[in-house]
């Protein structure tokens, strides 16, 4: 193990993440970031999240919250995370 690192998390399981998250094809988040915004700077993208998430400086940004209508009236709120975020998380 790399002993720089304090979480050992290799790129392979951000890359396997980041393809789930692609598969779910979420809205995006509070940076109004979409997945295709997100893949123009790929590799930069999934580096800078293994980064922080492997030096344990990762903290999750803001969620959007969006409101859903429920059928007997009302609404709730959705909260809605980054596709970063979403990448993070399938790595947790």
């Amino acid at each position: 193990m790399d002993k720089t690192k304090s979480y050992e998390i290799s790129k392979h399981t951000v890359w396997e993440a980041y393809e789930r998250v692609k598969a779910n094809k979420g809205a995006a988040g509070v940076d109004e970031e979409s997945i295709q915004k997100f893949e123009e700077n790929l590799k930069a993208n999934l580096f800078k999240i293994w980064k922080r998430m492997s030096s344990g400086s990762y903290f999750p940004p803001p969620v959007k919250a969006v409101e859903i209508p429920k059928k007997n009236g009302g609404v709730r709120i959705l909260g809605i995370p980054t596709v970063s975020d979403r990448i993070a998380q399938k790595n947790s």
